[in-house]
């Protein structure tokens, strides 16, 4: 069973136009760039793209914003991207906003094959319109349905070709969910190791989840705020 693919546009070969794809990444950790890149080039519109941000202007799912290639993102945070702001502010991409905690468990739901879960969180807010709302225990909640993709993207530090991942700090932030909760799964990863090298006790994503892994020939790894500390006089 070997899952390797020769490179990132071969990975990205199957995604079709209308495509929903789970997209990894936490501001600029953990971003699938290589794959990222490889869509770009595949020209593949209209995409709808879960992703808890939208990138930078140059990094990320910027790309493929400047490319017109999304026409929906589900996100929770989106406030780096000048070009994303300009593109929602003209109806030109539709936003569904969610709170972090509601995307991040939209998305576990749908690995696990749960549907449906209530949540507090967003009652009284917009977030609730239009959504079935409850009451448990003397406390309102707000149901919302499961994330499913038709693909998902991840990155991962190290992985075999079974496809079992392991992620490195940062990076296992919205990576190891969203690869569960797609039909298809590709991953690329830092370091392609032989079987045996990765200790069972500290795989993330087991390999029955991935369908497809390559390793990445670089990564820019950018910072997104560099702060510096004032050095004492």
């Amino acid at each position: 069973m070997d899952k390797r693919i020769a490179n990132a546009d071969a990975a990205v070969e199957r995604i079709h136009d209308g495509a929903t794809i789970l997209v990894g990444g936490f501001g600029f950790s953990g971003v699938p760039e290589n794959l990222i890149a490889a869509l770009r080039r595949k020209g593949a519109k209209n995409l709808t793209i879960v992703s808890n941000n939208a990138g930078g202007d140059e990094f990320g799912l910027g790309p493929l914003l400047q490319n017109g290639q999304i026409k929906k993102m589900v996100s929770s945070y989106v406030g780096e991207n000048k070009l994303f702001e300009r593109l929602v502010m003209t109806n030109q991409v539709e936003l569904e906003l969610n709170p972090q905690g509601t995307l991040s468990e939209r998305i576990r739901a749908g690995g696990a094959g749960i549907p449906a879960f209530f949540t507090p969180t967003g009652y009284g807010t917009v977030v609730a319109e239009g959504k079935e709302t409850r009451e448990f225990d003397g406390r309102p909640y707000v149901m919302e349905r499961w994330i499913r993709g038709d693909f998902a993207l991840v990155k991962a530090w190290r992985g075999d070709r079974w496809g079992n991942l392991v992620y490195r700090k940062t990076a296992r932030n919205f990576n190891p969910m969203m690869a569960t909760a797609a039909e298809y799964t590709i991953a690329e990863v830092e370091e392609l190791v032989e079987l045996g090298d990765l200790k069972p006790d500290s795989i993330h994503t087991q390999g029955i989840y991935v369908n497809a892994i390559l390793q990445g020939p670089h990564y820019l790894k950018p910072i997104e705020r560099r702060t510096l500390r004032k050095r004492p006089e």
